[in-house]
């Protein structure tokens, strides 16, 4: 059984370099085109390309295999579980708010997702000074990433990266729900993760989505939107909890 791992946006692979130093098994990151990597030739990098390139990865490793999803990772998670033919013996995801027919994106999603503004607002973002709080590494800190980690993310997160987030975001309007209906329960057991001092992750809601998906809840206190980074055996203990149940 291989455990793989998918970060979300702007991330890259590295964010589950604590989480994999204690898990006791075999575990692939996998690095979203774009992130930290090239961006092929062609690839259009919507919710749709991410979604295909994720389900050929998975395949292309084999099963079974334990998915785990961060932010847009997450989301991708969701919807491999719920629409895919996949090897998957179960799925972890936190941020599923999207997919609620009522959900309104973020504020800054919302500028991401209007032409020239997103255009003008990346371009700003990258010209931030790290030490800068609204800097991309000001906001990995504040997401809870260890200061040194979070400024290795952001250097690896350029232009390239920055024209994926727009494409990304601009393919989910207005909402996930409207592309990606959720179909459950998930084949494969699954749970959702609340870190409970992450604003962009709504307890509440997240048990409304819950039990369409038939999956478990674990709540992280005192944890932000970087749970798996800002305490790696917290994460560890959670996730290896929810593994020994799956049978």
């Amino acid at each position: 059984m291989t455990v793989v791992l998918v970060h979300g946006v702007p991330e890259t692979s590295a964010i589950w370099d604590g989480l994999r130093d204690r898990l006791d098994r075999e575990s692939v990151a996998l690095a979203l085109p774009g992130f930290g990597t090239p961006r092929p030739d062609g690839f259009a990098a919507t919710k749709d390309a991410y979604a295909d390139w994720l389900a050929d990865q998975l395949r292309a490793i084999g099963g079974p295999i334990d998915l785990v999803g961060h932010d847009w990772g997450a989301l991708l998670t969701v919807r491999l579980a719920t629409a895919y033919d996949l090897p998957l013996r179960s799925w972890v995801a936190d941020v599923v708010n999207p997919f609620r027919d009522d959900y309104t994106w973020h504020a800054k999603a919302q500028r991401w997702q209007t032409p020239g503004a997103g255009e003008e607002y990346v371009a700003e973002w990258l010209a931030l000074p790290a030490e800068h709080t609204d800097s991309i590494a000001g906001v990995l800190r504040g997401h809870g990433n260890p200061p040194a980690a979070a400024e290795a993310m952001s250097h690896e997160l350029g232009t390239t990266t920055m024209q994926c987030i727009l494409d990304l975001y601009r393919s989910g309007l207005p909402n996930l729900a409207a592309h990606w209906p959720l179909a459950g329960p998930t084949a494969a057991p699954g749970m959702l993760v609340v870190p409970a001092a992450d604003p962009l992750n709504n307890e509440g809601r997240l048990r409304q989505v819950a039990p369409r998906l038939g999956a478990d809840v674990a709540v992280l206190p005192g944890l932000r939107h970087a749970w798996m980074a800002q305490d790696p055996a917290a994460a560890n203990a959670a996730l290896s909890s929810f593994w020994a149940r799956v049978t």
